[in-house]
Formats: C-alpha cells, structure tokens, sequence
C-alpha cells in the first residue's frame, strides 16, 4: 500500500509525463491505430539518456561544485554568479547549473538573495539556448531538423546575448555585504573518467563522433557507477509519449497556411501553458521552420514557473530555504515577464 501510495504522489507530481501519457493513449484508443515512431526519435531518446546519465555522475563527484566556489569570489559576487550560471547551462543543461549555483548562492552574505536567484533562473534559460547542449526542447532541435552547429549558434545567440546583457545591468544593483560562507565538497576521484565522458556525449551531440559510441558511457555507468543511471526517467518518458502524442494529433488536426508566421508568438505562450519542452515537440510536426520555433521556445522558457523546468527548479529551492518569503512568486513573476516581453519585442523589432 505504501508503494501504491509514493508512486501515485510522484505520478501528480511528475503532471507532464502522467499527462501527455493520457493523451497518448486516449488519442491512440480514438484513431485505432498504434503512432509510429521513427529511428530518429530513437536517436533523440538515446542521446539525451547517455547525456543526462553523464551529468548526473559528474554532479555527483561534486567536482562542478568545488569550481564554481573557486570562481565566485572577489569582486562583483552578483555578476560573476550570473555569467557563471549562463555559461554552465549552455554546456551542462539548465537544470544541473541552477542545481549546482543556487545552494552557493543562498550561502552568500548578499542582499537581495530572492532577486539574484530569479536572475539566476533567467540567466540558465538565456545561457542554455545558444548551444545544443543547453537544454533538452534544443537536442531535439538540433536533432530532429538537422541544422549545422555554425547555424544553430547564428541563430539564437541574439537572444542569448540580449537576455544576459539585461541580467549583467540588474546585477550592477545588488551588492555583497562580506565573505560568503565556504562549501568545502568532497571530490570524488572518478571525475576525470566523466570530463572525458562528458566531452565524448558533447562531440556525440554536436555530430562530430557517431552515435554507437555513446554505448561506452552505459557500460562506465553499469560498471563503475550505478548511481550515475538514476537519471529524470520521467523526462525521457515525456519525451516518448509525446513522439507518439504528436503523431497521433497530426491525423487529427491541421495549422494554417499562415501559422508560420506567428509561429513566435505562438510558441512562446503555449510554452506558457505546457512548458516549453512539451511545446517544442508538439509543434515541431505543424512548421518547418526550426529557427522560429527555437525563439519561441527560448522566450518561452521566461515568464511563468511553467514556462520552464529551470523555474521550478530555482522556486523550489528558494522556497524550500526560505518558505516564510511570502511575495517570492509574484516577484518571479514579475521579473519572468519582463524578459518574455522584452524578448518578444526584441526579435520584432530587431531580428526579424
């Protein structure tokens, strides 16, 4: 009955994976007919497991950790904090960065720590989207439309560089009062077999190695480090209900002719809605073009707590060390918006 119990709670709580899974098996039940997927849905299934089971051991080795506190430190803590959690995200995901940071942050003697972790929040969504690696609606991207990486980074880096110029103005505001206090990690001395790793799955992603090479991390992790597989399952999950989902939905339904050019627009509030990793797979059958939905997407991932994993993940920690901050969410809130709308206006009036 207890495990009934936990796992009926961890269902409600995992709401996009018990979701989109519904979805797919009303969908499937209605159309009689089982949805295809392709070998490169599988491709992209594999790549971000290996990706996520690497990053997940070298979190564990605390090595990230001990680097980031040798690096904050000195002079302008807020800015550096910041810089920092933006060039983590775009090679070790989003979620790992604000993971790794926020802990550092909240042990700072700085004023204004709320403010500084929602800043934080917005920096890993602006930081992740300029590469492949950054974030998982970006992998699929990458991978399902099959652009070249000197594209990819053209691209999007506008937003990025919009996104953390804003955050680098904000941190000139919040100043530190002392020394923060020390973490002292303890390194793990497996580390260096997961940089190694760690650069293999980045070459793997970037279509510079192939992907049958990646089987090498399994077999580490198998062998070596069995708690490096306990991985988000529920992200892979989500991930393979909604290939089936998406496929289902394109028998039932149509976009205009005239959606590519809202495609934007469209993007970003559904991921409002959904979140933008979700709206990324559900879209990616209705357009073509993958440098539109890629913006959205990445406004997309600003805004609300839903808007993006990395938001709940930075909330619930703050709340978790401070639940007596009863105006937090409204103050994310706030700042999430103003760089969803400044970012909307950013690419019509300047990159469009």
């Amino acid at each position: 009955m207890l495990k009934v119990n936990f796992w009926l709670k961890r269902l409600i709580k995992e709401w996009l994976f018990l979701s989109s899974t519904i979805g797919l098996i009303i969908t499937s039940i209605y159309l009689k007919r089982i949805p295809a997927y392709t070998i490169g849905d599988v491709e992209i299934l594999t790549v971000i497991f290996l990706f996520l089971v690497v990053l997940k051991g070298l979190e564990n080795t605390q090595i990230l950790t001990k680097l980031a506190q040798s690096t904050i430190k000195g002079r302008f803590i807020p800015l550096k904090i910041i810089l920092l959690t933006a060039l983590l995200s775009a090679f070790f995901t989003n979620d790992i960065a604000l993971l790794m940071l926020i802990p550092l942050t909240l042990s700072l003697n700085i004023k204004h720590k709320d403010i500084l972790v929602i800043l934080q929040a917005i920096a890993a969504n602006a930081g992740s989207a300029i590469l492949p690696s950054g974030n998982p609606q970006n992998m699929f991207i990458y991978w399902f439309y099959k652009p070249s990486l000197t594209e990819f980074v053209k691209t999007i880096y506008p937003f990025s560089l919009f996104g953390v110029s804003l955050l680098a103005v904000f941190c000139l505001f919040i100043k530190p009062d002392s020394e923060s206090k020390r973490i002292n990690p303890e390194i793990k001395p497996n580390y260096k077999a997961y940089i190694i790793l760690l650069f293999l799955m980045l070459a793997i992603i970037l279509k510079i190695l192939p992907l049958w090479l990646g089987l090498v991390v399994l077999v580490y992790a198998a062998v070596f480090d069995r708690e490096a597989l306990k991985v988000d399952y529920f992200l892979i999950g989500i991930f393979f209900a909604f290939f089936g989902l998406t496929d289902n939905l394109r028998h039932l339904i149509s976009v205009s002719s005239n959606f590519k050019d809202s495609v934007v627009v469209f993007s970003s509030f559904l991921s409002q809605l959904i979140s933008n990793v979700p709206a990324t797979l559900f879209l990616a059958d209705f357009t073509a073009d993958w440098k539109r939905l890629l913006w959205g997407v990445s406004i997309g991932g600003y805004g609300n707590l839903i808007g993006s994993l990395a938001n709940l993940i930075a909330y619930r920690i703050y709340k978790t060390h401070n639940p007596e901050h009863k105006g937090f969410l409204v103050e994310f809130l706030v700042l999430g918006y103003l760089w969803f709308f400044a970012s909307i206006l950013f690419y019509m009036f300047v990159v469009s």
